[in-house]
C-alpha cells in the first residue's frame, strides 16, 4: 500500500455535516437528475496495515432529497425504495487495495433488503488537524450501481422511445470523518 502522509491508525466517525452522499441518474433520455441522502452515520478503521482498514455505513433512504417534494414521495414509496419496508440501508467493508494513486474499496451494499457486492474508487484526501485540533480523514469514494440489482425496475416508456429512468446511478460520497 501506499505511504499516506500524516497517516493515524485509529476509529474515525463520519460527520454528516461536512460530507454527502450523492446520485445521478440518467432522466427522459436526454439529461442526468441528482439527489442526494441526508440523513446517514459510518465509521472507517484505519488499520496499522493500510490493507487492513474498514468501513461501514447506515443511510436512511426516506432522508432522499432531489429539490422535488413529489418525486421525494415517489421515491420513498414501493415504486423505488419502499421505506417503510426497508428503513436502512447499509455498506460494509471487505477489502481495500491500492490501485494507481488511489484505493479500491469492496464491499456488500444492502439496498432494499438485496445484499451485492460493489466496487467503489476512492480517492483519499488525507488526514489532518481541523481548526478545534481534531484530526480528521478526508475522501472521496464513487462507484455505479444498477437498479435492477436492487429489484428498484420501476420506469415508463417515453411516447418518443426509450425509457425516463436510466438503469445505472452513480454515487459520489465526500467523506469528512473525525478521530475517536
Amino acid at each position: 500500500m501506499q505511504n499516506i502522509a500524516g497517516y493515524q491508525p485509529g476509529t474515525y466517525v463520519i460527520d454528516p455535516v461536512h460530507s454527502s452522499i450523492e446520485f445521478s441518474i440518467r432522466h427522459m433520455m436526454v439529461a442526468k437528475v441528482k439527489g442526494q441522502f441526508v440523513d446517514f452515520e459510518g465509521e472507517i478503521v484505519l488499520a496499522d496495515d493500510q490493507a487492513d482498514s474498514s468501513v461501514s455505513a447506515t443511510i436512511d433512504p426516506s432522508s432522499i432529497d432531489t429539490r422535488n417534494a413529489d418525486r421525494d414521495a415517489h421515491l420513498r414509496s414501493g415504486d423505488f425504495f419502499a421505506t417503510d419496508e426497508f428503513p436502512k440501508w447499509t455498506f460494509v467493508s471487505t477489502g481495500v487495495r491500492a490501485e494507481g494513486d488511489d484505493y479500491v474499496v469492496t464491499g456488500d451494499m444492502q439496498i432494499r433488503g438485496i445484499t451485492k457486492s460493489i466496487e467503489m474508487k476512492l480517492e483519499f484526501g488525507g488526514i489532518g488537524a481541523d481548526v478545534a485540533g481534531a484530526v480528521r480523514a478526508g475522501a472521496t469514494a464513487t462507484t455505479v450501481i444498477k437498479r435492477s440489482d436492487f429489484d428498484i425496475t420501476f420506469n415508463t416508456t417515453l411516447e418518443t422511445g426509450g425509457v425516463m429512468l436510466g438503469e445505472d446511478v452513480t454515487i459520489t460520497i465526500d467523506i469528512s470523518a473525525v478521530k475517536q
